[in-house]
């Protein structure tokens, strides 16, 4: 398979790629920035790519759409991953649009398989300043209450997948919502009462690097049509303190669905088990 990756000098873009050429796919590896930035990569993450990276900017749609033609599938990542840095309508309009051209793109060029990195903040979360669920673990069917630009920017993105399989309903697209990747399994270390709270508008969750990199793969040869959100998270969390004790200090007053033992994440993966085949082995 030719798949086409944007955000490939990303921190997922580069296990994206290396995994996908790794699975014997030929990768179109495309990025605004087609060097590594200043910043170093955190260790673990891979470093070179076994492939060249090819400039785009996605939200100059013709450039979009000249390098992923010929390509048998799309793994859109490029966007802004959080919503510090830069300004709120500058997140806004890159993710929304970037993700619109994107779907667009494949719909056009008759690319019937699609992933997007969605956010586990698609329904509200850490970027908050009022935090919500209304039940424990959360799954796909919880509503969203995003507040940020950044959050509501991945919430519209899933729309306009809905959208776009309204209208092209042989397309098969995935938003995966990712939450905290990192290459190495966290240390679950006592935590300040400060950090705690903190953590707690996340859930404390996290999700490997090489399991991410997996699910999208897996999302383009899932068995289903249309688009469906699926939570990529770890069924652990990253506290030291159990899972059941967290959720009676900072949600007490949240439905739990299941019992909670040890440190069972708070994120139910279910549905992406049922129809990517993912789990997070870890």
């Amino acid at each position: 398979m030719r798949i086409a990756v944007t955000g490939a000098n990303g921190r997922l873009g580069r296990g994206v790629v290396t995994a996908a050429i790794a699975a014997g796919h030929e990768v179109v590896a495309l990025d605004r920035a087609t060097e590594p930035g200043p910043r170093p990569h955190q260790a673990g993450f891979p470093e070179e790519l076994p492939v060249p990276v090819l400039p785009v900017e996605i939200t100059d749609y013709d450039n979009l759409l000249g390098q992923v033609r010929g390509c048998d599938a799309l793994v859109h990542l490029a966007a802004f991953a959080g919503p510090r840095g830069n300004s709120a309508h500058v997140v806004h309009a890159n993710n929304v649009l970037g993700s619109y051209h994107a779907l667009l793109a494949a719909a056009e060029l008759g690319i019937n398989r699609v992933v997007s990195a969605s956010s586990i903040n698609a329904i509200g979360g850490i970027y908050s300043q009022h935090v919500r669920y209304d039940y424990l673990p959360v799954d796909e069917d919880h509503p969203t209450y995003a507040e940020d630009a950044y959050s509501l920017s991945k919430w519209i993105a899933e729309q306009q997948a809905d959208a776009m399989v309204r209208l092209h309903p042989e397309m098969t697209v995935a938003s995966l919502r990712f939450h905290g990747i990192t290459p190495h399994p966290p240390t679950r270390e006592a935590r300040t009462e400060e950090r705690l709270a903190f953590e707690a508008g996340h859930l404390w969750g996290w999700v490997s690097l090489e399991a991410s990199a997996r699910a999208c793969l897996l999302g383009l040869t899932a068995d289903y049509t249309g688009h469906e959100a699926f939570f990529v998270v770890a069924p652990t969390t990253t506290s030291a303190i159990d899972s059941a004790e967290l959720q009676e200090r900072f949600y007490p007053d949240a439905p739990v669905r299941r019992p909670l033992e040890g440190n069972d994440g708070f994120y139910d993966c279910a549905k992406a088990k049922k129809l990517l085949g993912w789990v997070h082995d870890a």
